[in-house]
């Protein structure tokens, strides 16, 4: 069975469609990304999966239940680190975490969990002085010690440095291989690169695009972009015909082409007929953050009602 099955999800605020017919299916042991500009429906299509939130029209199903009225039993096989979250100042994260370990029925163990996000240093440290680093840290810790089935991560590494990011990375990784279904939203597309097993990319209430990482950028259809340095004592005109568009910026030359294998073979038999190194030669192919730049362009920055920042 699905972890996740959604269909025809709508729910509406005034005159907005926040989520407009939107349907979504997450496999059991799955890693998604929910990518999309802000005010897109992503927090309010999650709140909802989480039972925070009551649908206008269509069905939800989360682990084979309605979250609305699933009451604790469904809770209890969920973890939720929301963007933003509070913390009692004057307890340290060891108590936080034994406190929320007691709200579910096989909790992880409270110093595994510590080991997990890396606290370690900071376990019995108060919480008012943590980092913000070290809170988002804390906000995972809360979020995996009821041992969730479904696992829901909002913005999940907002305010780390590299190396914690990595840390929250291999965090997932772990989760991953123990069998937890996983449903995340980033404004990371590295991080959506790495960690999704399948991405899904929502606006205006709607799913447009979705598929492995690998499959959205081979489907866009994007030109990849071969770059070089214009030898010394050749000139633009002088080049070879190859790809769509050739642009030169000082001597950088940038040629966009959907057929980059044929194109570089032309351009190094080209060079090599003459005896020309061509310095700083990069081939370029589409990023995922360029797919999703064309799939939802310069959308609108305002965030949808209950959705701030996302």
């Amino acid at each position: 069975m699905p972890a996740v099955v959604v269909s025809g999800l709508r729910k509406v605020y005034g005159s907005l469609a926040a989520v407009d017919g939107l349907d979504l299916t997450v496999e059991t042991g799955e890693v998604i990304a929910l990518l999309g500009p802000n005010g897109a429906g992503k927090t309010t299509t999650v709140e909802i999966l989480e039972g925070y939130r009551t649908p206008d029209a269509g069905s939800v199903r989360v682990l084979g239940t309605d979250p609305r009225t699933g009451g604790r039993a469904f809770r209890e096989r969920i973890g939720v680190v929301l963007q933003e979250a509070g913390f009692e100042e004057q307890f340290t994260p060891r108590e936080l975490i034994r406190l929320h370990a007691g709200f579910y029925p096989h909790p992880r163990a409270v110093d595994d969990v510590i080991a997990l996000v890396g606290l370690e240093e900071k376990a019995d440290a108060r919480v008012r002085t943590l980092s913000g680093g070290q809170r988002r840290r804390l906000d995972l810790a809360l979020g995996i010690v009821g041992d969730p089935e479904l696992l829901f991560l909002d913005e999940p590494t907002t305010g780390f440095d590299p190396s914690a990011r990595r840390r929250a990375w291999d965090l997932v990784d772990r989760l991953r291989d123990l069998g937890a279904t996983i449903l995340l939203t980033t404004h990371y597309l590295d991080e959506a690169q790495h960690l999704a097993d399948r991405v899904v990319v929502i606006d205006h209430g709607r799913v447009v695009a979705q598929g492995t990482p690998e499959q959205l950028t081979a489907a866009a259809g994007l030109a990849t972009v071969i770059s070089f340095r214009l030898p010394a004592g050749a000139a633009a005109a002088d080049l070879p015909e190859i790809g769509q568009d050739v642009r030169l910026a000082g001597s950088v030359v940038e040629v966009r082409t959907r057929a980059a294998t044929a194109d570089v073979n032309t351009l190094a038999a080209w060079a090599v007929a003459r005896g020309i190194e061509l310095e700083s030669l990069t081939l370029a192919r589409p990023s995922l953050e360029d797919v999703y730049l064309d799939l939802v362009g310069d959308a609108d920055e305002a965030g949808e009602p209950g959705e701030p920042g996302s």
